[in-house]
């Protein structure tokens, strides 16, 4: 059963707190790319994808829409999204990135976590993983979607653009790219890293049909995801959002994207969540 809009917002706000809470706990992490992707996955996980944990021993597993998190180190909002979801208990959550535990860092397949589909995390190569997967799924008729989440800074890398080509090229239909654009990287701006404006132009001109969408409105988040579901060409939607979103003196700043916060900052932040 789909959510609604106020049950959205309930749900991301929870993703953020655990977000909040696993990498003050494991005091490192990725915190503001986790931050700005939760409202995707809250509409994704929630009212789009076919999926369900409780079909790994079920025939309707192989029907599944699969996931890639290209943005690897936004694991964080992953794993949060997955243990809410019912994927996995929620009390692990806080065994994150410690030895031995299945949340590493970065999402990896041999953990044997529950929703992973795929281990990510050197940037620019999960797109290529995910048009494999597109392409697989094509060739034995399975009429399942592949969702990529990848961030603005990630566009920079080539083989992001050979894997588009590959997708055009092959007419994958079943793929849809979602760009978390936060315009933050780890050094600063993206625009003045390596632009990668026009998105929108160079994406349609790789052969992606493209909308450009505020990546923390649900109804247009929904409305993009739907579109891309019954689009006849591999389709790219960029999500502008913000970095840090949903704690005041973490938004817009890059100084948040890979620093964890110490106690106070902690403190500060969960208040700012939990009055929400």
């Amino acid at each position: 059963m789909t959510k609604s809009i106020q049950e959205l917002k309930i749900f991301a706000n929870q993703v953020r707190t655990d977000i909040l809470k696993m990498v003050h706990n494991a005091k490192s992490g990725h915190i503001g790319g986790s931050m700005s992707s939760a409202d995707i996955l809250a509409v994704l996980y929630n009212n789009i994808m076919n999926i369900s944990p409780k079909w790994k021993n079920d025939p309707d597993f192989e029907k599944r829409d699969r996931f890639v998190l290209s943005k690897g180190h936004a694991s964080p909002a992953l794993y949060a999204t997955l243990a809410n979801m019912g994927f996995f208990d929620r009390d692990e959550l806080l065994t994150f990135r410690k030895i031995n535990s299945r949340l590493q860092g970065h999402p990896s397949i041999k953990t044997g976590l529950e929703g992973i589909e795929t281990s990510t995390g050197s940037l620019g190569q999960g797109l290529s993983v995910a048009v494999g997967i597109a392409m697989g799924l094509k060739m034995d008729k399975n009429d399942a979607k592949v969702y990529v989440l990848t961030g603005d800074g990630e566009m920079q890398e080539g083989s992001i653009w050979e894997a588009l080509m590959n997708a055009s090229q092959r007419k994958l239909d079943n793929i849809i790219l979602i760009v978390d654009k936060n315009n933050l990287q780890i050094d600063g701006c993206v625009s003045s890293i390596k632009s990668i404006d026009p998105l929108d132009k160079k994406l349609e001109a790789f052969g992606f049909k493209t909308v450009t969408i505020n990546g923390h409105d649900y109804k247009e988040i929904e409305d993009a995801l739907n579109k891309g579901r019954v689009s006849n060409v591999p389709f790219a939607i960029i999500a502008n959002t913000v970095k840090g979103k949903g704690v005041s003196f973490m938004e817009n700043n890059a100084g948040w994207h890979g620093k964890a916060p110490n106690d106070e900052d902690f403190m500060k932040a969960l208040e700012e969540l939990e009055n929400v």
